[in-house]
């Protein structure tokens, strides 16, 4: 990546902004990584299980009835425990993405428990979908040069953390040499931040009214910028009901705009690619 002015990148069918809907379907194995003890706690894995028992199923529905095409990233952990739900995103027609094994943070102090993860998540989901996944999203948000050259050797197409621009890019490695395209998030548009608390965890909870606002708003001025839309979301917290009438009533709001393209991850790096 360079330090110029960003250039627009040219969407398919001349379209002013690329929409990607995306989920990271962690289940419980988000809650075992961030407190062992949650082993003997069942009410906090509850609110990982509540996603895949009733979560996976509203916004597959959902994404259905609005006709759109999503990417799910999923622990290879999760994958293993819920092959039937991996086996309905793809019959919908969805993204598989990766979202390392036990959703643990990439520490690249621990450079083997980097590449473990990276390849037992790969390998699980490869088992459980029959494909290999072209898209990856740390757990955590955490990336390094190490996960970027693993991503590289391993043939990924896209990373998606980064919060440093609101166009794709292409990683640029210590030695030169080109990594992943980067697919950019907001930190404005990830679900977490506005409708997940627990005892464990708490932190202040926020309308439909407030985050719909906060969406509708940085929606209608990357539009103005030709940009790219990421919204970050998980079944655990948007599967909810008061969360999924807020993604409801978002996706109504975009199809006031003209020339949105609501894609895949995969669709939107392969888009950036193909005119890099």
């Amino acid at each position: 990546m360079t330090n110029q002015p960003p250039t627009p990148v040219l969407w398919p069918n001349q379209a002013t902004l690329a929409l990607a809907l995306t989920f990271d379907f962690d289940a419980e194995s988000l809650w075992l990584a961030n407190n062992p003890r949650h082993h003997e706690l069942p009410a906090v894995l509850s609110l990982g299980q509540y996603g895949a028992r009733v979560g996976v199923w509203k916004i597959l529905e959902l994404l259905r009835q609005e006709g759109l095409k999503a990417t799910f990233f999923v622990p290879g952990w999760t994958a293993e425990k819920y092959p039937s739900h991996v086996e309905a995103i793809l019959k919908d027609g969805h993204e598989v993405a990766h979202h390392g094994y036990t959703h643990d943070a990439p520490d690249p102090i621990n450079p083997d428990m980097v590449r473990d993860e990276l390849e037992r998540g790969i390998a699980a989901l490869e088992k459980v979908s029959g494909q290999r996944p072209r898209g990856y999203r740390p757990p955590d948000g955490v990336s390094s040069e190490l996960s970027l050259r693993l991503l590289t050797e391993h043939g990924f197409l896209y990373n998606s953390c980064y919060k440093d621009h609101y166009l794709p890019y292409r990683h640029v490695l210590a030695d030169g040499t080109p990594g992943p395209v980067e697919l950019p998030e907001q930190p404005t548009l990830d679900d977490w931040a506005f409708g997940s608390s627990s005892l464990s965890a708490p932190r202040p909870l926020f309308g439909k009214d407030h985050v719909l606002g906060i969406w509708q708003d940085e929606f209608r001025e990357l539009y103005s910028w030709g940009g790219l839309f990421m919204l970050v979301m998980h079944p655990q917290v948007t599967g909810r009901p008061i969360r999924l009438a807020t993604l409801r009533e978002f996706i109504a709001h975009t199809r006031q705009f003209p020339g949105v393209w609501a894609a895949t991850c995969s669709d939107i790096a392969a888009a950036f690619v193909a005119q890099e």
